[in-house]
């Protein structure tokens, strides 16, 4: 499942029983673009996880509260807890691996 992050949906989301992966971007960031494509296949092979998309320019204080200081970053909850935070961006296997490992 991949939706768009906001305040609204956090703790429904992320912070409920469950993995929940979350791509931090910008509109303006060519490496989120870069990005994005990976992401989002991962979200279609691990469709079972919560898969995430927040954009830290217009969810500047949802970006705030999860300490997001460079993008893209990716994110990895599990049943509500932090396990990743992982600046740049992640190769397929290695979203898969994080995912493996949660």
């Amino acid at each position: 499942m991949l939706i768009d992050l906001v305040e609204s949906n956090f703790e429904d989301s992320v912070m409920s029983e469950g993995i929940a992966l979350i791509d931090c971007w910008a509109p303006w960031c060519a490496a989120c673009k870069d990005y994005t494509p990976t992401f989002e296949a991962a979200a279609e092979r691990h469709a079972t996880h919560t898969f995430a998309k927040l954009n830290t320019h217009d969810q500047s204080d949802l970006s705030k509260k999860l300490k997001v200081s460079h993008i893209p970053t990716t994110i990895l909850f599990r049943d509500g807890m932090l396990l990743l935070r992982q600046p740049g961006y992640l190769k397929a296997d290695e979203i898969d691996q994080a995912i493996s490992t949660a």
